[in-house]
C-alpha cells in the first residue's frame, strides 16, 4: 500500500490550514514527508473542509505552481494536485505534477472530462454529496455503501467513455464529504471491499477526520492519530491501494508492522 502525504497551501483547511502558506515552510514540509516515507505528495490550495468557500483558479495556481516546480527541481517523487478546476490541473501537470485528485469526480466543470482525457495523467474520482459549502448540512442516504459504490462505478465508466484510460483511474469513497461522521463514514469503512471490488485502485482519506472524535471522544484534529491509524489499517485489510494522511511516519510504521503480521500469518499456514 502507498502512503500519500498531505500539504495544504491554504489558510483555512480543517487540520493544518495556514501552516504552509509560505514557500520555505511548504518545501520543508515536502522534504520531511518524503524523508518519512511518503510515496506521493498531495498538494491542495483550496480548502474543501465543510462550509469552505471557493477560491479562484488564479489564486490556486499562484499557490501551487511555485511549490510543484521547487519539488520537481530536487525530487522525482510523484505529485498529486487536489483541485476541482481543469485549468488548474492542466497548469500543474505542465509544471511537473503527475496526478489529478478531484473531489468532484470530474463534475465541477463541463471541461473536466475532456481535460482529464487529454492530460493522460492518473486521476482520482471522489464521491461527494453536495459541495464543500453545503455537504454537511443534511447528508442523507438509504444505503450509503451501495450508493457510493454505484456512483463511483458510474463516474469511472463516464470517464472511460470520455477517453480517460481505465488504468489511470482511482476511486475515493470521500469520507466526510457529505457524510454523517458515524451513520455514513463507519458503514463505508466497513464496506470498502465493495469499492475495491470495482477493479480500480482505491484511495482512502480518513486522516484526522471528525468521525474519529465522534467515535472515540472529543479531540482536536491534530490529536486524532490513533483513530486515523485504525482507519488506515481497516483500509489495508480491505485492499485499498493508498491512504491519504497528514501523519506520514506513524502511518508508514503501522502499515509495515501490519504487513509483516499478515505475511507471517500467510507463512504459518
Amino acid at each position: 500500500m502507498r502512503v500519500m502525504g498531505v500539504i495544504n497551501l491554504t489558510p483555512d483547511s480543517f487540520s493544518d490550514g495556514g501552516r504552509f502558506l509560505d514557500m520555505p515552510a511548504a518545501l520543508d514540509q515536502a522534504r520531511r514527508l518524503i524523508s518519512e516515507g511518503a510515496d506521493i505528495l498531495d498538494i491542495g490550495a483550496e480548502s474543501t473542509r465543510p462550509g469552505a468557500q471557493p477560491v479562484s483558479a488564479e489564486a490556486e495556481m499562484a499557490r501551487l505552481l511555485p511549490l510543484i516546480r521547487a519539488i520537481r527541481a530536487e525530487s522525482p517523487s510523484p505529485i498529486s494536485v487536489d483541485t476541482m478546476k481543469p485549468q488548474v490541473a492542466q497548469a500543474c501537470m505542465a509544471a511537473g505534477a503527475d496526478m489529478w485528485n478531484d473531489v468532484s469526480a470530474l463534475r465541477h466543470s463541463p471541461d473536466s472530462l475532456e481535460a482529464a482525457a487529454e492530460l493522460g495523467c492518473e486521476v482520482v474520482l471522489m464521491h461527494m454529496q453536495g459541495t464543500p459549502a453545503t455537504m454537511q448540512q443534511a447528508p442523507r442516504y438509504d444505503d450509503v455503501a451501495a450508493e457510493v459504490t454505484d456512483f463511483l462505478a458510474e463516474r469511472a465508466e463516464t470517464a472511460i467513455a470520455a477517453g480517460v484510460r481505465r488504468e489511470r483511474i482511482w476511486l475515493d469513497p470521500g469520507l466526510g464529504f457529505g457524510k454523517h461522521p458515524v451513520r455514513h463514514n463507519l458503514p463505508l469503512l466497513a464496506n470498502l471491499d465493495r469499492i475495491v471490488g470495482l477493479g480500480f485502485p482505491v484511495l482512502l482519506g480518513a486522516s484526522r477526520k471528525q468521525f474519529v472524535s465522534a467515535v472515540a471522544g472529543p479531540a482536536d484534529a491534530g490529536d486524532r492519530l490513533g483513530g486515523s491509524l485504525a482507519a488506515a489499517l481497516a483500509g489495508a485489510a480491505a485492499g485499498v491501494a493508498a491512504v491519504r494522511v497528514h501523519d506520514v511516519a506513524p502511518t508508514v510504521q503501522a502499515l509495515r508492522v501490519w504487513a509483516a503480521i499478515e505475511a507471517a500469518r500467510s507463512g504459518s499456514g
